[in-house]
């Protein structure tokens, strides 16, 4: 995907901060961002739960993904300032899977999550099966610095991709495993679609969502987000 450098609101948008590509450079201070605005994220917190730790594990979680994933595969948006990302990844339905890259994968994981790769692996399992099979846009995370959260810097961060979705007529795909996010994800056209885990499942419970681009759904100004609700995608 390919969205250019830098992007600001065209004229007669509200205005927002300016943003731009992640860049190498910003590797360090991103990933610190990112690792404090998911500190007490269900997810973090499960699969990495010693409090000792936590921030330098989850910091370092970000930066592997920003370096070695969406930096040279995906597409990795921020601020002028830092203050927050969103990390995109293109999915092809008939990409076949990397052996190598899945190896790399793994070794990785087993270097930041230690004893917990196994449960890990089995929560990564279990979205995996629930993943749409079909050509989408797979929004992986998207936060702000939490001093900054509500800000419109994350709906900024939503919007540099979804328009060109709109544009392209591609779908987006999200997990939250926050439910007071869940109405953020909604103005934002996402509908949930399903879960993974919770109950008594001994994983933390997370919300599928799913969004059809503008040219494709209803206008979401017009219908209220409890009823703008579209079949689940194909699995």
């Amino acid at each position: 995907m390919d969205g250019g450098a830098v992007w600001r609101p065209v004229p007669g948008e509200a205005p927002g901060p300016a943003l731009r590509r992640v860049e190498a450079p910003d590797v360090a201070p991103l990933s610190a961002c990112l690792a404090r605005a998911f500190e007490d994220d269900p997810v973090s917190c499960y699969l990495f739960p010693s409090p000792r730790t936590h921030l330098a594990r989850l910091e370092a979680y970000f930066a592997w993904q920003l370096r070695h994933v969406f930096i040279p595969k995906g597409e990795a948006w921020t601020t002028e300032d830092l203050a927050g990302a969103s990390l995109w990844m293109p999915v092809r339905r008939l990409s076949p899977p990397s052996i190598p890259g899945a190896l790399v994968q793994l070794a990785a994981a087993v270097r930041l999550l230690g004893r917990r790769t196994g449960k890990a692996l089995r929560l990564i399992d279990e979205l995996q099966a629930a993943h749409p099979k079909v050509d989408h846009c797979y929004l992986s995370t998207i936060g702000t610095d939490p001093p900054l959260q509500g800000s419109g810097i994350g709906s900024a961060l939503m919007r540099v991709v979804l328009a060109r979705l709109d544009e392209e007529s591609t779908p987006a795909f999200l997990e939250s495993s926050k439910e007071e996010n869940l109405a953020f994800y909604h103005r934002h056209g996402f509908t949930v679609t399903g879960e993974v885990g919770g109950g008594g499942t001994g994983t933390p419970r997370i919300w599928l969502m799913w969004r059809e681009p503008a040219s494709l759904a209803d206008p979401p100004a017009l219908l209220h987000p409890s009823r703008r609700r579209s079949a689940p995608p194909p699995h």
